[in-house]
């Protein structure tokens, strides 16, 4: 072990012998007492030396013996050390890729703000770029969104659509304005591909459990991000009945009129669905199923509202609880819905809840768990989503 203080939280003395990692409350820590002499030696974990030599150091700057253990210990227990040389082969495998390694330092950083063990925010940086995600929609939305996932690291991103770019379609950090009159799949190939800071790694087959062929870089999510505004207001259950089959993650993510949707994230069979968020609406407001037919079968007039801001706004959002997914943080925003509106942007959470109507079965699933835990049911938004946490942490494991 190189251990080495994470760089991505600033130090600073609160007095004497009480020392501040972090500045925002959201992962600032506080440890004391600590004397001068220790607070000096915090600059030598800096990962260039392993635990024989910083022994060696510790008593040349007179720490007691043991002391030097005692302190790597104290600060590994509190998630503020590195490990300069961990995260496993893959871990290995991208530090020689040093050109790569320094577009992704940023997110290194970032990632080693949640992983608490040493050498685990590399260790789940490597692991994206063995994951494969699906954005389908090709527009202001879902080129900006994959190409964030791309810049993230995550190995393969495909977007699907259909049809040529349009002058609309054209977004900072999505498709470009040469792009314009281009087929929509290729010219996100090419975003995608300027947004990556390295090829994908080879995928090669191999036996599922079912003993079915499959790449070994299998999608890990799909991303729904439609074009078309009330195919993320309104995400019609039976395009969906395919994922829900086949057990395949997803998340909605667009633009309708002025309200940016992110969610729900969907995990089959255990969290809210496009039919439990349907039924839901419809035991809320009978006319419901009336104003749907006539939405999708009317024509849009004209092109469809779309604040580029707010179009920024949702991919960023959409990038990141994927990313928390993917990494296996497990979120709690599985089975809500997030919208903004313009021109305030700002956040409501509203849960999906599974619904017994709905043949994806995760109301059936949801009673069964809320029993046998302690008898109580999950009444709260906040019970809600901790449910919801779990079962993500659940799923993470078997993507």
């Amino acid at each position: 072990m190189h251990p080495i203080v994470k760089p991505a939280l600033r130090r600073g003395w609160r007095d004497l012998k009480t020392v501040q990692f972090g500045m925002t409350p959201a992962h600032a820590i506080v440890l004391g007492p600590m004397d001068t002499a220790t607070g000096g030696f915090l600059d030598l974990l800096d990962g260039t030396r392993g635990l024989p030599l910083l022994r060696d150091e510790g008593r040349r700057m007179g720490l007691p013996d043991g002391q030097v253990d005692g302190l790597v210990e104290r600060l590994t227990r509190s998630g503020l050390l590195e490990d300069s040389t961990g995260g496993g082969p893959a871990a290995v495998a991208l530090r020689k890729k040093r050109d790569v390694l320094d577009r992704l330092r940023p997110d290194l950083a970032s990632l080693s703000l949640v992983s608490c063990e040493p050498g685990g925010a590399i260790q789940r940086l490597a692991a994206r770029r063995s994951l494969r995600v699906q954005v389908r929609g090709a527009g202001r939305v879902g080129v900006v969104l994959a190409s964030l996932l791309a810049g993230a690291g995550v190995g393969e991103v495909e977007v699907r659509d259909v049809g040529c770019v349009e002058p609309w379609d054209v977004a900072p950090g999505g498709l470009p304005a040469d792009s314009i009159g281009e087929r929509r799949e290729d010219a996100a190939r090419r975003a995608v591909r300027r947004a990556a800071p390295d090829r994908p790694p080879r995928t090669s087959s191999k036996k599922t459990e079912k003993g079915k062929e499959q790449a070994a870089g299998g999608l890990s999510l799909v991303i729904l991000t439609p074009r078309d505004g009330l195919a993320v207001h309104a995400p019609d259950p039976a395009a969906a009945e395919t994922l829900i089959a086949s057990g395949m993650p997803h998340l909605y993510a667009g633009v309708v009129e002025g309200t940016g949707v992110v969610g729900p994230l969907v995990l089959p069979g255990d969290t809210g669905c496009a039919g439990c968020l349907d039924q839901g609406r419809v035991d809320r407001d009978p006319t419901w199923p009336r104003l749907v037919a006539q939405w999708r079968s009317g024509q849009p007039r004209g092109v469809p509202a779309c604040d580029l801001a707010l179009a920024a706004a949702v991919a960023g959002l959409a990038a990141g609880h994927a990313l928390a997914f993917l990494d296996g943080t497990s979120p709690s925003r599985a089975g809500v819905r997030w919208e903004a509106s313009v021109p305030g942007f700002d956040w409501h959470a509203k849960p999906v809840w599974p619904h017994p109507a709905c043949p994806c079965g995760a109301a059936e699933k949801a009673k069964g768990e809320r029993a046998s835990e302690d008898g109580g049911p999950h009444e709260t938004m906040a019970e809600q989503q901790s449910y919801a946490a779990r079962l993500s942490g659940t799923w993470r494991a078997h993507v």
